[in-house]
């Protein structure tokens, strides 16, 4: 069922749509070198096949992930005699994010010179994966999951395509067992499509003419969430997870955290996030917030897991529901700021403690009011230094606990 032209492909008009920048490329004849960038299942090989056709190019595939430094010295080597007779050549490397920097410096001066048009396929950001001055001479395009709508145009295409398709099979999809496909793919059309076939043979071997959901489950036993404990993923899926407690969403948090732990991700490293988002983004507001947090990690490092997705899902809760204030990151910025302008500032004398006879010759203490001699147990004298005077770092949001903090620094003052 792979697409035989650019008008098969299901989804990415972003790319191909009327008016884009590779549809108007593709126009003018000129194909640039691009990195496609999307998840597994998007449709990065057929563009790149798809491509080099529409350019009338040879196209030489080579993956990362099997292939080394004499394999691409080789397709060089063709691509030079192809250009000897006015031939042109599109190089297409599967998984570039695999190969180390000597191998793609390899490929480099042949983009450059134009020898080669590199089509590269990866799904993990390239910007940390493809070399900088590689990346200089491409330009990256994103492929975005099949949406819902895509995913169910190619089901209806295998459905009933008989050379191709499974049509010969004579089967339906049941609207149940559609939908719960078109779920558990996420967004995959290679997982569809596979899964398809295999829910297919199994209602036929059981005598049904219908696919029902009880087939497609079977042939998605194990659906494997996309994710990668060092790539985009995980950086993206923690990013959501983040936002959301910072947003108030308790709801989309606990979903978020259910995506990573269930994907594999290090629970412990959930726990490190939630003890920072405590203090960072609910801070005293809520100051039972960290021992919340810091109480999920210790939990979670001693019992180990699957039991502590409760401490973690509770904490989770928590700190969504929790009030907010960043009030104590807002301070201490200013006053590292502070320090890295005005450097040495010497500590006010008052301040200092008079060990010896010279330190209270010096004047060290002398002044000093301590501050449970006053009514109010809060001494009204100069603690920072004198070029700094008068500065407020700590400003209290009027939230949760910390509305009575401001209150009382209010009659403080």
């Amino acid at each position: 069922m792979r697409p035989r032209s650019l008008h098969e492909i299901a989804g990415q008009g972003h790319l191909l749509g009327p008016g884009t920048v590779l549809t108007r490329a593709l126009q003018s004849g000129v194909l640039p070198s691009l990195i496609l960038w999307g998840p597994p299942g998007s449709g990065k090989t057929t563009l790149a096949i798809l491509l080099a056709q529409r350019s009338g190019a040879a196209f030489e595939p080579v993956s990362a992930a099997t292939s080394g430094v004499a394999d691409l010295r080789r397709v060089v080597e063709r691509a030079r005699e192809r250009a000897r007779t006015g031939g042109r050549t599109v190089l297409f490397i599967d998984e570039i994010h695999r190969f180390n920097k000597s191998q793609q410096d390899l490929v480099l001066p042949h983009v450059e010179s134009g020898l080669v048009t590199l089509l590269g396929a990866t799904t993990e950001n390239p910007s940390f994966e493809v070399n900088a001055a590689l990346l200089s001479r491409t330009r990256v395009v994103r492929l975005e999951p099949l949406s819902a709508g895509d995913l169910s145009s190619l089901i209806d295409a295998a459905l009933t395509d008989g050379e191709r398709g499974i049509a010969t099979l004579a089967v339906a999809l049941e609207p149940a067992a559609r939908d719960r496909l078109i779920a558990l793919s996420g967004g995959d059309a290679r997982v569809a499509l596979n899964a398809l076939e295999l829910a297919a043979q199994a209602a036929v071997s059981g005598g049904s003419p219908e696919i029902v959901t009880a087939d497609v489950e079977g042939a998605l036993q194990q659906p494997s969430l996309l994710y990668d404990r060092a790539g985009d993923q995980h950086y993206w899926l923690i990013s959501a997870f983040i936002k959301s407690l910072r947003d108030s969403d308790p709801d989309a948090g606990v979903y978020w955290l259910a995506r990573m732990l269930e994907a594999g991700e290090d629970p412990l490293f959930v726990a490190r996030r939630l003890v920072i988002l405590a203090a960072e983004d609910v801070g005293l507001a809520d100051p039972a917030a960290l021992g919340v947090a810091v109480a999920a990690q210790q939990a979670v490092h001693f019992i180990g897991m699957p039991e502590g997705t409760l401490p973690l899902a509770e904490a989770t809760i928590y700190l969504a529901t929790a009030p907010k204030s960043n009030s104590a990151m807002r301070a201490y910025a200013a006053a590292r700021q502070d320090v890295a302008d005005t450097l040495h500032q010497p500590v006010p004398l008052h301040l200092r403690n008079a060990v010896t006879g010279l330190d209270r010759a010096t004047g060290f203490g002398a002044g000093y009011r301590y501050a449970h001699d006053d009514p109010a147990g809060a001494a009204d004298q100069q603690h920072l230094p004198d070029v700094l005077a008068g500065r407020r770092y700590y400003i209290p949001r009027e939230a949760g606990a910390e509305e009575a903090v401001a209150r009382r620094l209010k009659t403080n003052v």
